[in-house]
């Protein structure tokens, strides 16, 4: 070995260098492949005391000794030395002799490399400086550039700091022009010592041009980024302090700012056009275009404050109401009453100082998107002729409800199969690819062993566990030995490859078996158990005595399975006589579709006809009365309300052990509060374990969902609306999930909880009493806040759906308004306001108990004008209606 590598090798990097520096290039170049023989020795272990020692020295000795720039360049930037690189001091002192055109190839390669590189701005700028080359304005560079300015504690204020920076203009620009600021927005700080005022107080003095300075603040603004990157330059912008002649400049940027961009910037941009337009340095038709996207946006702060502004307007010039009006009125059609309301008195107030058709016919189509109760006023104040001020009959719209899909056949050679395993490992999947992808490895398994292997090969040599020793934790047979619990269908499919690999020892496969999981008895407990089950057997089995098909593989997408389909496989087990696995005819038996008593009794028939054991569990597992439901009982802890279950006996006798589990009482918050079970993933295929009993599975999903609502973090909402896809009885925990879901705190939660409630309207399960007052209950105990729960409403009210959510709010609010003290609870008047224009759309009659006395109190607040409002609405005559169309 030479010294040059001794010295490598024992981490001496000063000494390596040295060596080096006595060498001709050519001699350099004859260690390359010495030097690259190491890097992919190390990379086997790059944790390691022996990569950790020598990676310093390796990327010094690298960068050296490769005589082209691009090679030096990717040596540097090498992802596996990333954590052990040499001091930039040191590689600017070893390359200082290079050429500088060589040098600032280096550096401008460098600079081109993306931010996960994590090239030293050190290194990058001091090949720069070396070499006399420009800046590289690349992210990478900026990015680097903006931590070392921002970075530098202690180095007096940001201000002195660039002010000392020769290339400021260049990268300034670079600045404006970056893909991504979170990286470093942390930097930039608030308030004097901030980047935006030594920025600003730059351009003040000259140091920056101004003009540039502005129009770069504003095209940055214009082409947004991250959703926080404006308060970066958004700052900035009104530091800079635009003059009356530069914001009249650029009023095609306020209003496509106004229009699109986010929230703080709209309403600056809206504050300059409001100031220009007060000041008659707006004409109306800008004015005009700038409202027609203000009005539409969802900041209701936003659209209030342009109605007025077009208010003052038109006082002030009457002669723009031909104009302004039209853009007024589309503001009808905001999801808002309030806004329609205001939006229709500003039309009222202005609509006289103009005598034209034309106007009338716009405002006459305008109308149409109003509530029914300002329609009628507006027919009336605007004197339109033509207009039906009420329709006459109310169609309820209920999206139509979604159908199963049929699983298609397992994949018919190795190489399909071992393509989609490699899918499912890297992407994930739903119940239906997982359970094909399952049945597809026992089948090829029992046909083809070798063949499959050999299709899995490169699947299998990516895996965590491919390369470990034994005796590691992430080797197979350990990991599997010591996780009991399968946490992913990933999981599950990486025990099955091990398997077939033999990765996992015979005896770790057997004992897992035999003594099941033996993690915490969480309330999950019953669920996680039955899947595991199955797939630790099936593991086993593929090692000892291979199955020639799954019986427990569904028929449809939601884990049914036709009865059949399963008589048809336990014949094809008896043909072959092959021993059927416990656990998978256990859930065969669960999936079993028995709520067709004609298609059961005529399978039960030809499975006692089968004359093995099997067929005749199954034959009077279809004959029994079926599925049955075991007692539910509430409980209260805290605002959290929870489901128990009592003893189902169904699922105790001939079962196995796990699946037993699923029969016992279900206590409301389980043996241990500790749970494992984090993977919302797994959800999914719990309820194609039960396809046609929800309730058993839901019962144990309430007390996640009601973390969304509760603690305001993400819950597994997400599984909603499969939930109400899936078969069975929609019962008491059934709709208590989706009311936990309907007060979520994140928005694309209360989503998935209306696309849930919507397809159980659509099958015609949703009992809308059972729902509204638990949400009632909820909003009473502060579990659901009513500003969520309104927005879920006016989601799912928007799609057609008035009546039905006029019924589930008619029984919410029966709960609220009876306890209503002095001081409601916040949003309460909203959530009045969907629940007026839902019985106001649907043509909803009748009395709500306690209305009356809300709407009697005094004042004007939200909640007394809603109060008013929906007692109008269900006081009015009687309106036709007609049956849902789904």
């Amino acid at each position: 070995m030479s010294a040059v590598m001794t010295a490598v090798r024992a981490g001496r990097t000063a000494e390596t260098l040295r060596l080096l520096k006595g060498m001709t290039d050519g001699e350099r170049r004859a260690l390359l492949p010495e030097l690259k023989a190491l890097r992919k020795e190390l990379r086997t272990d790059p944790w390691g005391n022996a990569a950790s020692n020598a990676y310093p020295a390796l990327h010094a000795a690298g960068a050296v000794c490769h005589t082209g720039a691009a090679a030096a360049a990717s040596w540097l930037s090498g992802s596996d030395m990333r954590w052990w690189q040499a001091p930039p001091k040191l590689l600017l002192q070893a390359l200082e002799g290079r050429d500088g055109a060589w040098l600032a190839d280096v550096a401008h390669r460098l600079a081109q490399r993306p931010l996960s590189a994590d090239v030293p701005y050190e290194l990058m700028s001091g090949l720069v400086h070396r070499a006399g080359c420009d800046v590289p304005v690349t992210d990478a560079y900026v990015v680097g550039w903006i931590r070392h300015i921002g970075g530098s504690w202690g180095q007096g204020p940001i201000l002195d700091r660039l002010r000392g920076e020769p290339d400021l203009a260049r990268l300034v620009d670079g600045l404006f022009d970056l893909t991504d600021l979170s990286e470093v927005r942390w930097l930039f700080g608030d308030g004097p010592n901030s980047w935006q005022s030594a920025l600003a107080e730059l351009t003040r003095k000259g140091s920056l041009e101004r003009k540039a300075m502005v129009d770069a603040c504003v095209a940055r603004l214009l082409r947004g980024g991250g959703p926080t990157d404006h308060r970066v330059f958004l700052p900035l912008l009104e530091l800079l302090d635009l003059t009356r002649e530069e914001e009249r400049e650029r009023t095609a940027d306020w209003i496509a700012l106004a229009r699109d961009a986010a929230s703080p910037v709209a309403a600056h941009a809206q504050s300059v056009l409001a100031s220009l337009a007060l000041d008659g340095e707006l004409t109306a038709r800008l004015l005009a275009e700038a409202s027609e996207g203000l009005l539409f946006r969802a900041e209701k702060k936003l659209v209030r404050a342009q109605l007025v502004l077009l208010g003052k307007v038109l006082s002030r010039d009457p002669s723009a109401a031909a104009e302004l009006l039209p853009v007024a009125a589309q503001a009808f059609g905001h999801e808002d009453t309030q806004v329609q309301e205001r939006a229709l008195k500003l039309v009222e107030r202005h609509a006289k100082k103009v005598d034209s058709d034309a106007l009338r016919d716009e405002l006459a189509l305008a109308v149409e998107q109003l509530t029914p109760s300002l329609r009628i006023r507006a027919v009336e104040s605007l004197g339109l002729t033509g207009v039906d001020p009420e329709p006459a009959v109310y169609e309820e719209v209920l999206p139509p409800a979604p159908e199963p899909v049929r699983l298609g056949a397992a994949p018919g050679t190795a190489v399909e199969l071992a393509e989609e395993v490699s899918a499912l490992l890297a992407a994930g999947g739903d119940v239906t690819a997982f359970e094909r992808t399952l049945d597809g490895l026992v089948r090829q398994a029992h046909q083809n062993l070798d063949a499959l292997l050999e299709a899995l090969e490169p699947v299998i040599v990516r895996r965590h566990w491919h390369t470990a020793e034994p005796g590691q934790w992430h080797h197979a047979d350990s990991y599997f030995n010591q996780h009991n619990d399968l946490h992913s269908a990933q999981d599950a499919l990486d025990l099955l490859l091990a398997t077939l690999r033999g990765g996992v020892k015979t005896s770790t496969l057997h004992h897992a078996l035999r003594n099941g999981s033996t993690g915490p008895g969480c309330i999950h407990g019953g669920l996680s158990q039955v899947f595991d089950a199955r797939l630790r057997e099936v593991a086993y089995r593929l090692r000892t005595d291979p199955l020639p098909l799954l019986l427990s593989t569904p028929t449809w997408s939601t884990g049914l399975l036709e009865p059949d389909e399963l008589v048809d496989r336990l014949g094809t087990y008896r043909r072959l006589g092959a021993r059927v696995s416990a656990a998978d005819f256990a859930q065969a038996l669960l999936r079993v579709r028995r709520t067709d008593r004609t298609a059961a009794a005529a399978a039960a028939q030809r499975a006692a006809e089968l004359g093995t054991a099997e067929g005749d569990r199954l034959a009077r597992w279809l004959s029994a009365k079926g599925p049955i439901l075991p007692r539910a009982a509430r409980e209260t802890s805290g605002t959290r309300i929870v489901v128990e279950l009592g003893e189902l006996r169904e699922l105790q006798g001939d079962f196995p052990v796990e699946f037993q589990r699923l029969g016992r009482p279900l206590a409301a918050y389980g043996a241990h509060w500790h749970c494992s079970h984090w993977n919302d993933e797994l959800r999914q295929h719990w309820l194609a374990a039960l396809p046609e009993q929800r309730e058993l599975v839901a019962a144990r999903m309430v007390h996640d969902l009601s973390r969304a609502a509760v603690n305001d973090t993400r819950g597994p909402v997400g599984v909603l609306p499969l939930l109400a896809e899936s078969g069975g009885e929609a019962g008491e925990s059934v709709h208590l999930c989706v009311a936990y879901g309907l007060g979520a705190r994140q928005a694309e939660d209360r989503l998935a909880a209306v696309d849930a409630l919507l397809v159980l309207a659509a099958r015609g399960q949703l009992d809308a009493q059972r729902l509204g007052t638990d949400l009632g209950l909820l909003v009473r105990n502060g579990t659901v806040k009513p500003l969520r729960l309104g927005e879920s409403a006016r989601t799912a009210a928007a799609t057609g759906a008035n009546a039905t959510i006029w019924e589930m709010l008619r029984h919410t609010l029966r709960v609220l308004l009876a306890d209503l003290g002095s001081a409601s609870p916040r949003g309460l008047g909203d959530l009045l306001a969907v629940a007026s224009e839902c019985a106001e759309r649907s043509g909803a009659r009748g009395e709500l108990p306690h209305l009356a006395a809300t709407a009697a109190r005094r004042g004007s607040s939200r909640l007394v004008t809603q109060a008013r409002r929906l007692q109008d609405a269900l006081a009015a005559p009687a309106r036709q209606q007609i049956a849902p169309t789904r």
